[in-house]
C-alpha cells in the first residue's frame, strides 16, 4: 500500500470508525486515541464558537451534528481558527436535515461574526466628533451590518422561534474596550450603514442625499437631523470611522 492510500484509509477511519475498516497494520487502541483527539478538538472549537447554538441541542443531538460535519465536510484550510467558517459552509451547502431549527444557519452566522470581530487584529482611529459634518466617513472595519429573517440576538434555550414575521436588522461592532456589542437598528439606519459600506469615504451630506432618494416620504430636513444624531451615536460607539 502506498503512502496516499494508507493516508486516505487512516483519515476515513478517523472520520467514522463505524463505516470504515481499521487501517492495515494499525492498532485499535492507538487509532481510538487519534480518533478521540481529532474529534474532541473539532467539537471543542465548535462549542466555543457557537455556544448559543450548542445550548439548543441535547448532548447526543449535538454530537450527531458534529459527527456529520466531521465525517462529511471536506475542509479547505488546515487552521483551527478557520473551522467555524468551514462549519458555516457545511450548514449552508451540505446540511440537509428537515428537523433542524429554521434559524440555524442565521444563528451560526451571527455567532461566527461575533467571534471574527473579537479576534480581529484590525485597528482603526476613532473619528473626532467635531469633524462629523465635514469628514469623509466609512464603516469601521470592526463593524458588520447584518440582516436576518429571525431575531438571532434573542434566541436562547428559553426562546426558540420557529417562524418570523419581520426581518431583523443589526450592527455588530467592537468598541474601544475591545468588547463586541450589537445594536438592533431600523431598516432606514440599515440602509444608511449599507451606503457607508458600499460607498466609503464620502461626507454625511452625500449619504443623506442618497438616503432621501430611497425615502421620498420623509422630509429631507428631518432625515438630516435624525441622521446626524445616529451618526454621532455611531461615532461614539466606534461603528463609523474616518479613512
Amino acid at each position: 500500500m502506498n503512502f496516499q492510500t494508507h493516508q486516505a484509509s487512516f483519515a476515513s477511519y478517523i472520520r467514522n470508525p463505524e463505516k470504515n475498516p481499521l487501517p492495515i497494520g494499525a492498532k485499535l487502541e492507538r487509532m481510538a486515541m487519534y480518533r478521540e483527539l481529532f474529534f474532541n478538538n473539532i467539537n471543542g472549537f465548535l462549542i466555543a464558537n457557537f455556544p448559543v447554538l450548542n445550548s439548543l441541542f441535547s448532548a447526543q443531538d449535538w454530537i450527531n451534528l458534529v459527527q456529520d460535519f466531521f465525517e462529511n465536510h471536506v475542509c479547505h484550510t488546515p487552521h483551527f481558527l478557520e473551522i467555524p467558517e468551514e462549519f458555516l459552509a457545511y450548514l449552508e451547502n451540505e446540511r440537509k436535515v428537515l428537523t433542524d431549527f429554521p434559524f440555524m444557519m442565521e444563528l451560526a452566522h451571527y455567532e461566527w461574526v461575533e467571534m471574527a470581530l473579537s479576534i480581529s487584529d484590525t485597528e482603526f482611529s476613532k473619528m473626532p466628533l467635531t469633524n462629523l459634518k465635514t469628514s469623509s466617513l466609512k464603516l469601521s472595519p470592526l463593524a458588520c451590518v447584518l440582516a436576518y429573517q429571525f431575531p438571532v440576538q434573542k434566541i436562547s434555550h428559553e426562546f426558540i422561534p420557529l417562524k418570523s414575521d419581520n426581518p431583523t436588522f443589526l450592527v455588530l461592532y467592537r468598541n474601544a474596550e475591545d468588547v463586541v456589542q450589537f445594536l438592533e437598528i431600523t431598516p432606514l439606519t440599515f440602509q444608511l450603514l449599507q451606503l457607508l459600506e458600499s460607498s466609503p469615504e464620502q461626507t454625511a451630506h452625500f449619504y443623506f442625499t442618497k438616503l432621501a432618494e430611497f425615502t421620498p416620504m420623509i422630509s429631507a430636513k428631518i432625515l438630516k437631523e435624525k441622521g446626524f444624531e445616529i451618526l454621532k451615536d455611531f461615532a461614539k460607539r466606534g461603528v463609523i470611522a474616518t479613512p
